[in-house]
């Protein structure tokens, strides 16, 4: 994967000079290892960019993120320098999370990972029902729901 991101600066000069201005290009290989049962293929991952306030560092919002989801129970922030993997999150409700710097100076990149057919769907509606309704938020929700 370096090799593939050491040609970025290429690319970006490629572009700018074609574009006759500078050209900044956020470039994320991924590297998917999916398992497909039945056609159905578990995980979803996204990356994304964020543009910090003058001053704000990678850490700054590494912490402001621990805080923000500290009790929630189906958001996980993972230990620093741990990425994000969709196998790990397979048949959950939970969405693992880190945060990033950016070969850009001032941004960072946040990568989460849910089960897409659980956390993105029924785990989701089931979550919100629980809470409607006045039941703990995880009834039904702790279990891996995976077949085969």
């Amino acid at each position: 994967m370096d090799s593939v991101l050491n040609a970025v600066p290429e690319i970006e000069q490629g572009l700018s000079d074609a574009a006759h201005s500078k050209i900044t290009v956020s470039f994320t290989p991924h590297l998917m290892p999916m398992v497909i049962v039945a056609l159905s293929i578990r995980g979803m991952q996204s990356t994304i960019y964020v543009e910090m306030a003058p001053g704000v560092t990678v850490e700054d919002l590494y912490q402001q993120l621990k805080i923000s989801y500290k009790d929630e129970e189906f958001v996980k922030l993972l230990e620093k320098g741990v990425v994000p993997r969709t196998h790990n999150v397979r048949g959950s409700n939970y969405c693992l999370m880190n945060v990033f710097p950016d070969r850009i100076p001032g941004r960072a990149i946040i990568i989460s990972v849910i089960d897409n057919l659980i956390k993105g769907a029924s785990g989701q509606a089931l979550q919100n029902l629980n809470i409607m309704l006045g039941f703990p938020e995880n009834t039904g929700l702790l279990y891996q729901a995976l077949f085969p």
